[in-house]
């Protein structure tokens, strides 16, 4: 079988990134679509313009609930239901609180099911106990209701061995070295080059964003610190982080591709402060342009930077303003951390590599193979 017919479903959608799965379902699917597969990705109705295609990938739009607890399992039944109806050899889901759905195509249509695992989200702080629960039963869902299990990093391979005795497959997030882009959307903003220090993530509470704000009004200096990210149903959450900022601070909002582009490769340095993550997006991204990193010494994060970022442990923010006051006095070191940032790129898989791994996890499944499950 040389083209297979494979579904997304979990993340928002295409045209326009929001975390780690949004960027999934563009860079592997455009590139599973240029190898001959035809790939359908399942988005939802609000955040997807209404498109046939996108990069190759067929565009499939569904509504959802848009709730805190509901959107995302709301809008990945309708998609199972939906994908029932269609001649796919894989599914793959993109969430764990959507894990147990891979049973049903699995069982009721004999299609090949995959639950990739970005992040414990279960850990998350602006989940409730009882969601915790349903988030945790996902977790055990995701290695036993679907044909195999992948995770994008080896500290959540060796949690699932731990924890749950199965060795899932392990497909990294990518890194691409970033092209450099000239100074323009930025200064609609009043930033200039070398001028700011910039967050961008997701604004909740297990990104730290509280701790970095808190350490940075002990750095002397006149740089800004720029805070890019929308928010996951933790507004009140940004609300207080808000209230908390020092002056020197720009909260941006949710951005575009380029402007994010911008902002990497101007920044003077790129803060991380998170409690938890799969294996992060934007650190990577800020890896590949050789920005200057500080982060959490998490070991999801030390297996993205190595020895090439400026460490410290989540929550300390004595010692996270010190990192910061001493590369803000010190543009050498700064320029140091950079240089490693970039040698350190070089070694990590781009998303072609990612990509070459996830059609041969594919092919093992659909050619009756092992899984890379254990």
């Amino acid at each position: 079988m040389s083209s297979l017919k494979i579904a997304f479903i979990g993340a928002r959608g295409v045209v326009g990134t929001y975390s780690g799965i949004e960027t999934y379902y563009e860079e592997v699917g455009s590139r599973l679509a240029a190898r001959g597969h035809e790939v359908t990705a399942y988005c939802r109705s609000y955040f997807t313009p209404d498109v046939e295609s996108h990069r190759g990938v067929k565009v499939r739009r569904l509504p959802c609930l848009r709730s805190k607890h509901l959107e995302t399992i709301s809008h990945s039944v309708l998609a199972t239901l939906d994908c029932l109806f269609r001649d796919f050899h894989i599914v793959q889901y993109h969430a764990i609180g959507s894990a147990p759905l891979a049973l049903v195509p699995r069982v009721l249509s004999s299609k090949k099911t995959v639950v990739s695992v970005r992040g414990l989200d279960w850990q998350r702080a602006k989940w409730g106990w009882f969601a915790r629960k349903v988030l945790q039963a996902g977790e055990w869902a995701s290695v036993r209701c679907p044909s195999a299990t992948a995770v994008v990093s080896e500290s959540l391979q060796r949690h699932f061995e731990r924890e749950h005795g199965r060795r899932p497959a392990m497909i990294p997030n990518a890194v691409v070295l970033g092209e450099h882009r000239p100074l323009q959307r930025l200064r609609e903003l009043g930033l200039e080059s070398g001028e700011f220090l910039l967050f961008a993530a997701r604004i909740s509470p297990e990104k730290g964003l509280h701790d970095l704000l808190e350490a940075w009004g002990r750095v002397p200096g006149d740089k800004t610190l720029v805070v890019a990210g929308g928010t996951s149903y933790t507004s009140e959450y940004i609300e207080e982080v808000r209230a908390a900022a020092p002056k020197n601070v720009a909260f941006i909002g949710r951005v575009g591709r380029e402007t994010m582009e911008e902002l990497y490769s101007h920044c003077y340095a790129y803060v991380l402060p998170s409690y938890m993550e799969g294996l992060s997006i934007g650190l990577l991204e800020a890896v590949s342009y050789g920005c200057c990193v500080v982060s959490t010494n998490i070991p999801e994060n030390l297996e993205v930077v190595g020895e090439s970022a400026a460490t410290f442990p989540p929550g300390d923010v004595e010692t996270l303003a010190e990192i910061l006051g001493g590369l803000v006095a010190d543009p050498a070191k700064a320029q140091d951390y950079r240089d490693r940032a970039l040698a350190h790129a070089l070694i990590r898989p781009d998303w072609d590599e990612v990509t070459r791994r996830t059609e041969s996890l594919y092919r093992r499944l659909v050619e009756g193979g092992s899984s890379g499950t254990g």
